[in-house]
């Protein structure tokens, strides 16, 4: 497994990480749990070694598998959580609480941070993020917070997710961002007209979530698909773009099914080649993926080595636009960002 370094620091991961939203287990659809927890054992087995949760998935679900997944190989990886969500009511109540607003005040981020620990039953984090942009609380607060966590020894590193440049430059000014999380996809590419050229130009990692296109690119999907209750896809809207829409939804679908084609040459899947994609871009760190079984983090890890030409890139392109298939290339703003609260927030 390829390994490859967050921007000017000294932590290093493999290049595929493994995502944890589903093992939240209320907005994912069903999951077998006992399968995906052995996964997570089998995913360090096979050279994976970065894996992102956040306190958000369940709320505490899904930290709460990660640990019991890991067991006793938490020092063999780089652990990514994320804080920063205030609730409707007590996240302890399982299924139950649902996201209000951002918080990354500094007594919040402090407080949560401790119960993430707990949860992960670990004594640091590798990587703790702010999980969504609290637009009341000043940066130089939030990161003030965070530097206090790095000199307890309670994280390692620190760093944002969903944030636009705007955001992060108010944050550098404070301390030194390690990374930015935020979805980029085939269907999705609104950070590469800014966020993925100033985490370049500033030495910041980048965590890209959603590669597959939430399902869109795993090749799983058919026209006929109805999503669970509980599957946030139900709703249409993916952080701010209408791609679960039935209009777009089948469009974007014929795309994959071409995207199909292209990956079938090299006899690879369309997951593979939407990964590959992803990990592509020179400004981005670790692509994240779900896992939930075996045959899925095989074919994961596949895509790990492959390098697509620039023929084959120009040809990807070509599908969208004879398809006319939106790539959203625009600059993320942060109306993009808090339409994508909420769509997320119940």
């Amino acid at each position: 497994m390829e390994k490859r370094t967050f921007g000017n620091t000294d932590l290093t991961c493999s290049a595929i990480g493994f995502g944890t939203w589903a093992l939240g287990l209320t907005q994912y659809g069903k999951i077998d749990i006992d399968e995906a927890v052995r996964a997570i054992d089998m995913a360090i087995d096979h050279g994976i070694t970065l894996f992102d949760t956040a306190e958000a998935y369940g709320p505490y679900t899904s930290e709460e598998l990660l640990a019991r997944g890991l067991g006793k190989r938490r020092a063999d990886i780089v652990l990514v959580t994320k804080v920063g969500f205030v609730y409707d009511n007590d996240p302890a109540i399982r299924g139950n609480a649902a996201i209000v607003r951002g918080d990354a005040s500094a007594a919040h981020v402090i407080e949560r941070t401790e119960g993430c620990l707990e949860r992960l039953n670990t004594d640091y984090v590798d990587l703790m993020l702010i999980h969504w942009p609290d637009l009341v609380t000043p940066h130089e607060e939030t990161i003030g917070a965070l530097e206090d966590l790095k000199a307890a020894g309670k994280i390692r590193h620190y760093g944002v997710s969903n944030y636009d440049v705007g955001m992060m430059t108010e944050c550098q000014k404070h301390g030194s961002l390690t990374a930015n999380q935020i979805g980029y996809n085939l269907f999705d590419r609104r950070v590469e007209r800014a966020v993925l050229p100033y985490c370049l130009e500033q030495g910041i990692g980048f965590m890209a979530y959603g590669s597959l296109g939430f399902g869109l690119l795993s090749g799983g999907l058919k026209p006929d698909t109805e999503f669970e209750e509980n599957d946030w896809r139900r709703r249409g809207m993916a952080f701010g773009l209408p791609l679960f829409e039935r209009e777009n939804f089948l469009k974007e679908l014929r795309v994959t099914e071409r995207l199909k084609e292209v990956a079938g040459t090299y006899d690879k899947s369309v997951a593979q080649l939407a990964l590959a994609w992803v990990l592509s871009h020179p400004a981005v760190t670790v692509g994240l993926v779900g896992m939930r079984d075996e045959r899925e983090l095989e074919e994961n890890i596949a895509a790990a080595d492959w390098r697509l030409t620039d023929a084959d890139r120009a040809e990807i392109d070509r599908i969208f636009v004879d398809e006319d298939v939106s790539t959203h290339a625009g600059s993320r703003q942060i109306t993009d960002i808090t339409k994508g609260l909420e769509s997320h927030a119940d």
